[in-house]
């Protein structure tokens, strides 16, 4: 495996382990992460959405987020962008959170 793809996939590692705190769910799993991009001098781009444009938690995740992505080996900055296109909808989330939520 590339290191490109290692370090993204310890980034998604990463990522499982941030919920939204109204959520039993992560956001990874929730199909809340749009991107994932790595530049090569190790800054992190996420583009990501919200369940809810209003969520009052947004504070909260982008800064677990940027804490948890930025403890991966070679990222040197996590920049998080929030963005609202595409609208999130249930379908985007995995078969497990769906199960986990009873959409299955």
């Amino acid at each position: 495996m590339n290191e490109f793809l290692e370090i993204e996939e310890k980034i998604v590692r990463m990522l499982r382990t941030v919920y939204d705190p109204e959520i039993p769910v992560n956001i990874y799993d929730l199909g809340l992460i749009y991107k994932i991009d790595v530049e090569e001098n190790g800054v992190l781009n996420i583009d990501m959405t919200l369940t809810a444009p209003s969520c009052p938690a947004v504070d909260f995740i982008v800064e677990d987020v940027k804490m948890k992505a930025g403890s991966v080996e070679g990222i040197t900055n996590v920049v998080v962008n929030i963005v609202y296109e595409p609208a999130w909808d249930k379908e985007m989330m995995s078969e497990e959170a769906k199960l986990e939520l009873g959409f299955l």
